[in-house]
């Protein structure tokens, strides 16, 4: 009998994991970057840069 007890898992806990949404993307990317601190926050100015220059670049060419 305590093996059968043992193979099944408790009633509460399937419940629980299935009223459970899964986080938002935004929750876990903010999450990410929390995590790893400054690179995140390098690798994001580097991204601004690069959207800044590309813009300021194709103004110029077309102006």
């Amino acid at each position: 009998m305590n093996s059968n007890q043992n193979i099944q898992s408790n009633p509460t806990e399937e419940t629980d994991n299935k009223s459970k949404r899964p986080d938002s993307f935004v929750k876990l990317a903010m999450r990410n970057m929390v995590k790893k601190g400054s690179t995140s926050l390098f690798h994001f100015f580097l991204t601004v840069l690069g959207v800044v220059g590309t813009l300021l670049g194709l103004a110029i060419a077309f102006h």
